[in-house]
């Protein structure tokens, strides 16, 4: 495929693809390409098990843009043999000419449950990382039992050798420290105060330190909210109250702690007669009218974490965001067309290189 590039690539930004309720999976054809030509430096993708299953959207990713990094935050890697997922990253790795970057996350324990498969640990995720990377030196595995799994024998090719980025969606201090030690990349949840970015760095770094990793080696990312005021109220609602209502659903307690916010209110947001009363996530099933009670809920400080206001205001809160010490800045919750202004604000005016 051959297409004019548009601006000069921006390495220390990046974008989700079909993010929300996408009807189709084409909607990412088009969102990687305007991507692309605004100059963001990665794609990420989250596997969804509906229609965002991430082996042929990353694909379909790497075939359609030139210079875009192409990156999976996150699969879980228990979804798939080892052998498989190794091959899928190496295709990956040569289709793109090195812009793929396997992204692991935890996932949910509810979901793996549904599928018979137990929680992900850290070492199991450990042991993983190291089963890829031999992979992809062209290794073949003989008897491995380990936390990850027991196989008799894997192989892929023996000419190979690769160097395949791995990355970690990290919430918790073992998480990021093993991405410390261990991967090339950690991305961030959305929603972590800026005390939280700060110290999740800190921690990264130091992890690599100990292992004898050069700190700078691995690429940190926060995940921040960008949801500018040309969006209508009602989107903005649901792409702010709502997702940050959503995260509380589905693991609370984590965040709360995470973000040293008091558990209280965490408790005052369960108990309200319209939270419980949602018969799914908030920002699925929830109402306009049902949203702006939650928003009366929830302590505005836990909305904060976030890019609002003119295109020009979330440029300067996203260049914000690398004097916290990360190395890049994932624009959550909205899509390229709707971020087109704030890239244009930050590219003009804020441009930060990590």
């Amino acid at each position: 495929m051959s297409r004019d590039v548009g601006r000069a690539r921006m390495p220390e930004i990046g974008f989700y693809t079909l993010g929300g309720q996408p009807e189709s999976p084409r909607e990412m054809l088009d969102e990687v390409a305007l991507g692309e030509d605004l100059g963001f430096g990665t794609a990420f993708l989250s596997e969804r098990f509906s229609i965002k299953e991430a082996a042929s959207l990353t694909g379909a990713m790497g075939a359609v843009t030139s210079e875009l990094g192409v990156a999976t935050a996150a699969t879980n890697h228990n979804t798939r043999h080892p052998a498989v997922t190794a091959a899928w990253a190496t295709t990956m790795h040569r289709l793109t000419g090195g812009r793929f970057t396997l992204g692991l996350g935890r996932g949910l324990a509810p979901q793996l449950a549904a599928f018979g498969l137990p929680p992900i640990t850290t070492a199991q995720m450990e042991d993983f990382i190291g089963l890829m990377r031999r992979l992809w030196r062209g290794e073949t595995v003989e008897g491995h039992d380990g936390p990850a799994g027991t196989w008799p024998r894997l192989r892929l090719d023996p000419t190979f050798d690769e160097d395949i980025p791995v990355a970690l969606t990290a919430f918790g201090a073992n998480t990021l420290a093993l991405a410390g030690r261990a991967a090339d990349a950690v991305v961030l949840h959305t929603y972590f105060t800026d005390e939280t970015t700060a110290r999740c760095v800190r921690t990264v770094r130091e992890a690599a330190e100990r292992a004898g990793r050069d700190p700078a080696a691995v690429r940190v990312w926060a995940c921040f909210a960008t949801v500018p005021d040309h969006l209508p109220d009602e989107v903005r609602l649901q792409r702010t109250v709502a997702r940050l209502a959503t995260y509380l659903q589905v693991y609370g307690d984590l965040l709360v702690r995470t973000n040293d916010w008091d558990p209280a209110a965490l408790e005052r947001f369960r108990a309200d007669p319209v939270v419980a009363g949602l018969s799914g996530w908030a920002d699925i099933v929830a109402t306009r009218p049902e949203i702006e009670h939650i928003a009366d809920v929830l302590p505005d400080a836990w909305l904060a974490p976030a890019a609002t206001g003119s295109p020009e205001q979330c440029a300067k809160s996203v260049a914000a965001q690398f004097d916290l010490g990360v190395d890049g800045v994932i624009m959550h919750c909205s899509s390229p067309a709707e971020l087109a202004p704030v890239v244009d604000a930050y590219a003009t005016n804020h441009r930060r290189t990590a």
